[in-house]
Protein backbone atom coordinates (compact mmCIF):
# COMPACT_ATOMS: atom_id res chain seq x y z
CA UNK A 1 0.00 0.00 0.00
CA UNK A 2 1.31 3.54 -0.86
CA UNK A 3 2.29 6.22 1.38
CA UNK A 4 -0.58 8.25 -0.15
CA UNK A 5 -3.08 5.75 0.28
CA UNK A 6 -2.44 4.98 4.09
CA UNK A 7 -2.24 8.64 5.24
CA UNK A 8 -6.14 8.79 3.40
CA UNK A 9 -6.71 5.90 5.05
CA UNK A 10 -5.25 6.72 8.16
CA UNK A 11 -7.21 10.20 8.05
CA UNK A 12 -10.66 9.30 7.09
CA UNK A 13 -10.63 6.73 10.76
CA UNK A 14 -9.13 9.81 12.94
CA UNK A 15 -12.28 11.46 11.10
CA UNK A 16 -14.75 9.08 12.18
CA UNK A 17 -13.05 8.12 15.97
CA UNK A 18 -13.02 12.42 16.28
CA UNK A 19 -16.90 11.76 17.14
CA UNK A 20 -18.00 7.91 17.02
CA UNK A 21 -19.45 6.27 19.97
CA UNK A 22 -17.33 3.15 20.20
CA UNK A 23 -19.06 0.85 22.27
CA UNK A 24 -17.04 -0.55 24.87
CA UNK A 25 -17.71 -3.93 26.83
CA UNK A 26 -18.96 -4.35 30.24
CA UNK A 27 -15.93 -4.31 32.64
CA UNK A 28 -13.97 -2.44 30.41
CA UNK A 29 -11.29 -2.80 33.35
CA UNK A 30 -10.52 -6.01 32.79
CA UNK A 31 -10.16 -6.61 29.13
CA UNK A 32 -7.34 -7.06 27.11
CA UNK A 33 -6.88 -4.87 23.99
CA UNK A 34 -5.22 -5.65 20.61
CA UNK A 35 -4.61 -3.03 17.86
CA UNK A 36 -3.58 -3.45 14.00
CA UNK A 37 -2.43 -0.37 12.12
CA UNK A 38 -2.96 0.39 9.01
CA UNK A 39 0.80 0.55 6.98
CA UNK A 40 2.62 0.65 3.78
CA UNK A 41 4.89 -1.91 4.12
CA UNK A 42 2.31 -4.48 4.27
CA UNK A 43 1.70 -5.40 8.17
CA UNK A 44 2.19 -3.80 11.46
CA UNK A 45 1.63 -6.33 13.94
CA UNK A 46 -0.68 -6.63 16.64
CA UNK A 47 -0.55 -4.26 19.36
CA UNK A 48 -1.60 -5.85 22.39
CA UNK A 49 -1.48 -6.29 26.46
CA UNK A 50 -3.46 -3.04 26.48
CA UNK A 51 -5.86 -2.11 29.65
CA UNK A 52 -7.52 1.09 29.91
CA UNK A 53 -9.01 2.01 32.80
CA UNK A 54 -12.18 4.43 31.77
CA UNK A 55 -14.34 4.50 28.59
CA UNK A 56 -12.48 8.46 28.33
CA UNK A 57 -9.25 6.82 27.92
CA UNK A 58 -10.23 4.20 25.33
CA UNK A 59 -11.71 6.91 23.17
CA UNK A 60 -8.78 9.07 23.61
CA UNK A 61 -6.54 6.36 22.06
CA UNK A 62 -8.64 5.68 19.39
CA UNK A 63 -8.97 9.36 18.59
CA UNK A 64 -5.43 10.16 18.55
CA UNK A 65 -4.29 6.62 17.04
CA UNK A 66 -6.73 5.71 14.30
CA UNK A 67 -6.21 2.00 14.39
CA UNK A 68 -6.90 -0.11 11.32
CA UNK A 69 -8.63 -2.58 13.41
CA UNK A 70 -9.79 -2.78 17.31
CA UNK A 71 -9.76 -6.01 19.07
CA UNK A 72 -11.33 -6.52 23.10
CA UNK A 73 -10.85 -9.51 24.63
CA UNK A 74 -13.80 -11.92 24.96
CA UNK A 75 -12.19 -12.71 28.79
CA UNK A 76 -12.15 -10.74 32.46
CA UNK A 77 -8.67 -10.50 33.27
CA UNK A 78 -7.48 -8.99 37.21
CA UNK A 79 -4.73 -7.49 35.08
CA UNK A 80 -5.22 -7.03 31.56
CA UNK A 81 -2.20 -5.12 30.79
CA UNK A 82 0.12 -7.72 31.90
CA UNK A 83 2.67 -8.95 29.21
CA UNK A 84 1.87 -12.80 29.68
CA UNK A 85 -1.19 -14.72 29.65
CA UNK A 86 -0.59 -16.42 32.89
CA UNK A 87 0.43 -12.90 34.56
CA UNK A 88 -3.58 -11.31 33.57
CA UNK A 89 -5.11 -14.14 36.02
CA UNK A 90 -7.87 -15.20 33.54
CA UNK A 91 -11.27 -14.56 35.62
CA UNK A 92 -14.08 -15.66 33.19
CA UNK A 93 -14.97 -14.60 29.78
CA UNK A 94 -17.99 -14.24 27.66
CA UNK A 95 -19.29 -17.26 25.19
CA UNK A 96 -18.87 -16.22 21.48
CA UNK A 97 -19.67 -17.92 18.40
CA UNK A 98 -18.89 -16.31 15.10
CA UNK A 99 -20.41 -16.90 11.66
CA UNK A 100 -18.02 -16.45 8.72
CA UNK A 101 -19.38 -16.61 4.95
CA UNK A 102 -15.93 -18.02 3.93
CA UNK A 103 -16.84 -20.81 6.35
CA UNK A 104 -20.21 -21.24 4.46
CA UNK A 105 -19.49 -20.50 0.54
CA UNK A 106 -16.63 -20.15 -1.92
CA UNK A 107 -15.74 -16.45 -1.63
CA UNK A 108 -14.56 -16.78 -5.00
CA UNK A 109 -17.50 -18.48 -6.72
CA UNK A 110 -20.43 -15.67 -4.88
CA UNK A 111 -20.31 -12.03 -4.75
CA UNK A 112 -19.80 -10.20 -1.37
CA UNK A 113 -23.67 -8.90 -1.17
CA UNK A 114 -24.40 -12.73 -1.68
CA UNK A 115 -22.65 -13.83 1.16
CA UNK A 116 -23.53 -11.40 3.54
CA UNK A 117 -27.19 -12.45 2.43
CA UNK A 118 -26.05 -16.08 2.95
CA UNK A 119 -24.55 -15.57 7.00
CA UNK A 120 -27.24 -13.63 7.74
CA UNK A 121 -29.48 -16.22 6.87
CA UNK A 122 -26.90 -18.70 8.32
CA UNK A 123 -26.96 -16.20 11.92
CA UNK A 124 -30.71 -16.08 12.10
CA UNK A 125 -30.87 -19.99 12.17
CA UNK A 126 -27.82 -20.00 15.21
CA UNK A 127 -30.03 -17.50 17.14
CA UNK A 128 -33.21 -19.65 16.80
CA UNK A 129 -30.96 -22.49 18.01
CA UNK A 130 -29.42 -21.02 20.89
CA UNK A 131 -32.50 -19.56 22.33
CA UNK A 132 -35.27 -22.76 21.07
CA UNK A 133 -32.87 -25.47 22.09
CA UNK A 134 -29.80 -24.22 24.11
CA UNK A 135 -32.28 -22.11 26.69
CA UNK A 136 -30.53 -18.54 25.99
CA UNK A 137 -32.90 -15.89 27.09
CA UNK A 138 -32.70 -13.08 23.99
CA UNK A 139 -31.69 -10.26 26.65
CA UNK A 140 -28.44 -12.36 27.47
CA UNK A 141 -27.72 -12.31 23.48
CA UNK A 142 -25.62 -9.39 21.51
CA UNK A 143 -25.30 -10.02 17.45
CA UNK A 144 -22.66 -7.62 16.09
CA UNK A 145 -21.28 -7.36 11.96
CA UNK A 146 -18.20 -7.90 11.97
CA UNK A 147 -17.43 -5.07 9.85
CA UNK A 148 -16.29 -7.68 7.29
CA UNK A 149 -17.99 -10.99 6.30
CA UNK A 150 -19.90 -12.19 8.88
CA UNK A 151 -21.13 -11.62 12.44
CA UNK A 152 -20.52 -12.94 15.99
CA UNK A 153 -22.76 -13.58 18.55
CA UNK A 154 -22.27 -12.37 22.29
CA UNK A 155 -23.70 -14.60 25.18
CA UNK A 156 -23.22 -12.41 27.83
CA UNK A 157 -24.89 -15.28 30.40
CA UNK A 158 -23.03 -15.40 33.77
CA UNK A 159 -23.78 -18.97 34.20
CA UNK A 160 -21.12 -19.58 31.17
CA UNK A 161 -18.79 -17.21 32.00
CA UNK A 162 -16.54 -19.59 33.89
CA UNK A 163 -17.17 -22.57 31.17
CA UNK A 164 -13.79 -24.30 30.61
CA UNK A 165 -12.76 -24.55 26.51
CA UNK A 166 -13.83 -28.62 26.97
CA UNK A 167 -17.92 -26.90 28.07
CA UNK A 168 -17.94 -24.27 25.21
CA UNK A 169 -16.37 -27.25 22.78
CA UNK A 170 -19.86 -29.02 24.02
CA UNK A 171 -21.97 -26.54 22.77
CA UNK A 172 -20.20 -25.67 19.34
CA UNK A 173 -20.06 -29.78 18.65
CA UNK A 174 -24.12 -29.38 19.35
CA UNK A 175 -24.90 -26.31 17.43
CA UNK A 176 -22.55 -27.80 14.59
CA UNK A 177 -23.40 -31.76 14.86
CA UNK A 178 -20.26 -32.63 15.10
CA UNK A 179 -19.45 -36.40 16.69
CA UNK A 180 -23.71 -37.22 16.04
CA UNK A 181 -24.84 -40.80 16.46
CA UNK A 182 -26.80 -41.86 13.82
CA UNK A 183 -28.62 -44.48 16.77
CA UNK A 184 -30.25 -40.97 17.73
CA UNK A 185 -32.35 -40.89 13.60
CA UNK A 186 -33.82 -44.28 15.19
CA UNK A 187 -34.98 -43.37 18.73
CA UNK A 188 -38.49 -42.42 19.36
CA UNK A 189 -39.67 -38.81 19.90
CA UNK A 190 -42.63 -37.26 20.60
CA UNK A 191 -41.18 -34.25 18.10
CA UNK A 192 -39.88 -35.79 15.41
CA UNK A 193 -38.65 -32.65 13.73
CA UNK A 194 -37.62 -30.68 16.28
CA UNK A 195 -33.93 -30.38 17.43
CA UNK A 196 -31.07 -32.50 15.96
CA UNK A 197 -33.78 -35.59 15.20
CA UNK A 198 -35.11 -32.94 12.87
CA UNK A 199 -32.45 -31.78 11.11
CA UNK A 200 -31.05 -35.24 10.71
CA UNK A 201 -34.42 -37.06 9.41
CA UNK A 202 -33.94 -33.59 6.92
CA UNK A 203 -30.62 -34.19 6.07
CA UNK A 204 -31.88 -37.99 5.20
CA UNK A 205 -34.56 -37.40 2.82
CA UNK A 206 -31.83 -35.08 0.92
CA UNK A 207 -29.86 -37.93 0.65
CA UNK A 208 -32.24 -40.23 -0.47
CA UNK A 209 -33.35 -37.86 -3.07
CA UNK A 210 -30.34 -37.62 -4.21
CA UNK A 211 -30.18 -40.85 -4.60
CA UNK A 212 -32.97 -41.13 -6.56
CA UNK A 213 -32.38 -38.55 -8.70
CA UNK A 214 -28.76 -39.97 -9.93
CA UNK A 215 -30.87 -43.27 -11.08
CA UNK A 216 -30.39 -46.96 -9.97
CA UNK A 217 -27.47 -47.77 -11.54
CA UNK A 218 -25.40 -44.78 -10.39
CA UNK A 219 -26.73 -45.08 -7.19
CA UNK A 220 -25.67 -48.85 -6.67
CA UNK A 221 -22.35 -47.68 -7.71
CA UNK A 222 -21.90 -44.55 -4.47
CA UNK A 223 -23.39 -47.12 -2.41
CA UNK A 224 -20.72 -49.60 -3.20
CA UNK A 225 -18.05 -47.53 -2.91
CA UNK A 226 -18.68 -47.03 0.58
CA UNK A 227 -16.91 -48.53 3.64
CA UNK A 228 -18.59 -51.77 4.90
CA UNK A 229 -21.08 -51.89 2.15
CA UNK A 230 -20.69 -54.27 -0.62
CA UNK A 231 -22.71 -54.74 -4.33
CA UNK A 232 -25.57 -56.57 -1.64
CA UNK A 233 -26.10 -53.86 0.88
CA UNK A 234 -26.37 -51.49 -1.75
CA UNK A 235 -29.25 -53.19 -3.70
CA UNK A 236 -31.02 -53.78 -0.24
CA UNK A 237 -30.11 -50.00 0.90
CA UNK A 238 -31.56 -48.73 -2.56
CA UNK A 239 -34.68 -51.26 -2.39
CA UNK A 240 -35.20 -49.75 1.26
CA UNK A 241 -34.54 -46.00 0.69
CA UNK A 242 -38.50 -45.29 0.83
CA UNK A 243 -38.46 -47.02 4.22
CA UNK A 244 -35.25 -45.04 5.44
CA UNK A 245 -36.94 -42.32 4.60
CA UNK A 246 -39.12 -42.52 7.63
CA UNK A 247 -36.01 -44.07 10.08
CA UNK A 248 -38.93 -47.09 10.17
CA UNK A 249 -39.18 -50.72 9.63
CA UNK A 250 -37.78 -53.94 10.45
CA UNK A 251 -34.12 -54.34 12.19
CA UNK A 252 -32.87 -55.32 8.32
CA UNK A 253 -33.72 -51.58 7.16
CA UNK A 254 -32.36 -50.32 10.78
CA UNK A 255 -29.15 -52.04 10.53
CA UNK A 256 -28.29 -50.85 6.46
CA UNK A 257 -29.70 -47.66 7.97
CA UNK A 258 -26.50 -47.34 10.26
CA UNK A 259 -24.43 -48.43 7.60
CA UNK A 260 -25.03 -45.48 5.24
CA UNK A 261 -25.37 -43.01 7.73
CA UNK A 262 -21.46 -44.31 8.50
CA UNK A 263 -19.18 -40.30 9.88
CA UNK A 264 -16.40 -42.43 6.54
CA UNK A 265 -19.84 -41.33 4.21
CA UNK A 266 -18.33 -38.11 2.62
CA UNK A 267 -21.91 -37.79 0.85
CA UNK A 268 -23.79 -37.71 4.14
CA UNK A 269 -20.97 -35.96 6.17
CA UNK A 270 -21.54 -32.71 4.16
CA UNK A 271 -25.48 -32.87 3.96
CA UNK A 272 -25.01 -33.00 7.47
CA UNK A 273 -23.34 -30.80 7.83
CA UNK A 274 -24.84 -28.13 5.96
CA UNK A 275 -28.13 -28.89 8.20
CA UNK A 276 -26.09 -27.87 10.99
CA UNK A 277 -25.46 -24.90 11.47
CA UNK A 278 -21.91 -23.70 10.02
CA UNK A 279 -20.23 -21.25 12.85
CA UNK A 280 -16.58 -20.99 13.44
CA UNK A 281 -15.28 -23.88 16.34
CA UNK A 282 -12.20 -22.22 17.73
CA UNK A 283 -13.39 -19.23 18.15
CA UNK A 284 -16.38 -20.19 20.56
CA UNK A 285 -13.67 -22.91 22.30
CA UNK A 286 -10.89 -20.07 22.84
CA UNK A 287 -11.45 -18.59 26.56
CA UNK A 288 -8.89 -16.03 25.68
CA UNK A 289 -10.05 -14.53 22.65
CA UNK A 290 -10.02 -11.23 21.21
CA UNK A 291 -13.14 -10.23 19.80
CA UNK A 292 -14.32 -7.02 16.99
CA UNK A 293 -15.06 -4.37 19.25
CA UNK A 294 -19.02 -3.20 18.65
CA UNK A 295 -18.80 0.60 16.88
CA UNK A 296 -15.07 0.12 15.90
CA UNK A 297 -14.17 0.07 11.87
CA UNK A 298 -12.60 -2.80 10.02
CA UNK A 299 -9.60 -2.13 8.57
CA UNK A 300 -10.36 -4.71 5.55
CA UNK A 301 -13.70 -3.05 4.43
CA UNK A 302 -14.24 0.35 6.29
CA UNK A 303 -17.31 -0.98 7.45
CA UNK A 304 -18.62 -0.10 11.14
CA UNK A 305 -18.51 -2.97 13.32
CA UNK A 306 -22.10 -2.64 14.38
CA UNK A 307 -24.06 -4.01 16.97
CA UNK A 308 -27.82 -4.71 16.61
CA UNK A 309 -31.02 -6.05 17.78
CA UNK A 310 -32.38 -9.57 16.84
CA UNK A 311 -35.11 -8.34 15.51
CA UNK A 312 -33.48 -5.52 13.39
CA UNK A 313 -31.49 -8.19 11.99
CA UNK A 314 -33.54 -9.03 8.83
CA UNK A 315 -33.72 -5.38 7.76
CA UNK A 316 -30.29 -4.66 8.30
CA UNK A 317 -28.06 -4.11 4.93
CA UNK A 318 -24.28 -4.00 5.85
CA UNK A 319 -23.38 -2.23 2.53
CA UNK A 320 -25.82 0.64 3.86
CA UNK A 321 -26.38 0.20 7.15
CA UNK A 322 -22.59 -0.26 8.39
CA UNK A 323 -21.43 2.27 5.79
CA UNK A 324 -20.04 6.06 7.66
CA UNK A 325 -18.16 7.59 4.93
CA UNK A 326 -19.39 10.33 2.72
CA UNK A 327 -20.43 10.23 -1.36
CA UNK A 328 -17.97 12.88 -2.05
CA UNK A 329 -15.75 12.43 -5.09
CA UNK A 330 -11.81 10.69 -4.48
CA UNK A 331 -9.82 10.06 -7.41
CA UNK A 332 -8.30 6.34 -7.43
CA UNK A 333 -5.87 4.12 -9.11
CA UNK A 334 -7.80 0.79 -9.93
CA UNK A 335 -5.16 -1.92 -10.15
CA UNK A 336 -7.38 -4.76 -10.62
CA UNK A 337 -11.29 -5.48 -12.14
CA UNK A 338 -13.94 -5.17 -9.26
CA UNK A 339 -17.17 -4.54 -8.15
CA UNK A 340 -18.31 -2.52 -5.65
CA UNK A 341 -22.15 -2.56 -4.07
CA UNK A 342 -22.11 0.23 -1.11
CA UNK A 343 -24.77 2.41 -0.67
CA UNK A 344 -27.69 1.16 -2.85
CA UNK A 345 -25.58 0.97 -6.12
CA UNK A 346 -23.41 -1.15 -7.90
CA UNK A 347 -19.93 0.22 -9.61
CA UNK A 348 -18.14 -1.90 -11.92
CA UNK A 349 -14.42 -1.04 -11.92
CA UNK A 350 -11.45 -1.82 -14.21
CA UNK A 351 -7.45 -1.13 -14.12
CA UNK A 352 -6.94 2.39 -14.28
CA UNK A 353 -7.55 5.80 -12.94
CA UNK A 354 -11.21 6.73 -12.15
CA UNK A 355 -13.49 8.25 -9.63
CA UNK A 356 -15.24 6.83 -6.73
CA UNK A 357 -17.50 7.92 -3.94
CA UNK A 358 -15.23 8.46 -0.46
CA UNK A 359 -17.15 5.43 0.62
CA UNK A 360 -15.97 3.12 -2.03
CA UNK A 361 -12.35 4.76 -1.86
CA UNK A 362 -12.04 3.43 1.79
CA UNK A 363 -13.46 0.14 0.62
CA UNK A 364 -11.05 -0.68 -2.33
CA UNK A 365 -7.96 1.11 -0.50
CA UNK A 366 -8.45 -1.28 2.98
CA UNK A 367 -9.42 -4.39 0.21
CA UNK A 368 -6.12 -3.60 -1.45
CA UNK A 369 -8.01 -3.40 -4.96
CA UNK A 370 -6.52 0.29 -5.74
CA UNK A 371 -4.48 3.25 -4.56
CA UNK A 372 -4.76 6.55 -4.11
CA UNK A 373 -5.22 8.28 -7.26
CA UNK A 374 -2.30 10.55 -9.20
CA UNK A 375 0.19 9.35 -6.82
CA UNK A 376 3.10 7.34 -7.53
CA UNK A 377 5.30 5.00 -6.16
Amino acid sequence: MRPATVEFLRQRFLSYYASAQVIAPNALQQREWGFLFFSSSGSSGMRRHVGFGSREELAEYLRTMAPAHVFSSTAYYEDPGAPTMVAKKWAGADLIFDLDADHIVDPRSTTYPAMLARVRDETVRLLEVLTNELGFAERELQVVFSGGRGYHIHVKDLAVRQFSSAERRELINYVCGIGLDPALLLRPTAHPERGWHGRQRLALREYLAWLDSIGEKDAIVHLSSLPGIGTGRARRIWDSRSLMGVAEGNIVERRLLRSLLSPENPEWRTRLKEVGIQADEPVTTDIKRLIRTPGSLHGGSGLRVTPLEILDLDEFNPLVDAVVFSEREVPVEVLRPCLVSLLGSELKLSPGPATVSEASAVYLFARGLAEMGGVHA
